[in-house]
């Protein structure tokens, strides 16, 4: 688990990339001018990265595990807004604020990822699936 208020490295979050053209995307993505909406709570990193297309990519990190998302249609995971965002919250430089609550589009994947969690560990815990309550 990640301690609340933990910051990553730059090398922990590039050791994350699938691969050398992530990680320099990525780094191209770690600007503040990039990036709005942008915010850290808890567990969570999110914001709203600006692309080629009309509406920005909507980028939300889950720090425990991690766990990613984003809107983009990259197949890379964690894609280049992932990566981008997380360097761009290690660096402290103030482009990503430390407090409030995730908007409602993050805080809903966060949300559905919490519950499936949940049901994996009581699984985990009853048995696994089909095992209990005969």
């Amino acid at each position: 688990m990640n301690p609340q208020g933990e910051r990553w490295t730059a090398e922990r979050v590039l050791a994350l990339a699938p691969d050398a053209t992530s990680r320099t995307a990525g780094g191209k993505l770690a600007a503040a001018g990039t990036w709005s909406g942008a915010g850290a709570h808890g567990e969570a990193v999110w914001g709203l990265c600006s692309g080629s297309g009309s509406k920005p990519y909507q980028t939300v990190v889950d720090l425990n595990g991690p766990g990613y998302r984003c809107s983009c249609p990259s197949r890379k995971f964690p894609c280049k807004h992932a990566l981008g965002l997380l360097l761009l919250w290690t660096s402290g430089e103030g482009g990503v604020p430390g407090s409030g609550e995730p908007p409602e589009w993050a805080e809903q994947w966060l949300g559905d990822r919490r519950e499936r969690a949940g049901k994996l560990a009581a699984a985990a815990r009853d048995g696994g699936p089909g095992r209990g309550g005969d």
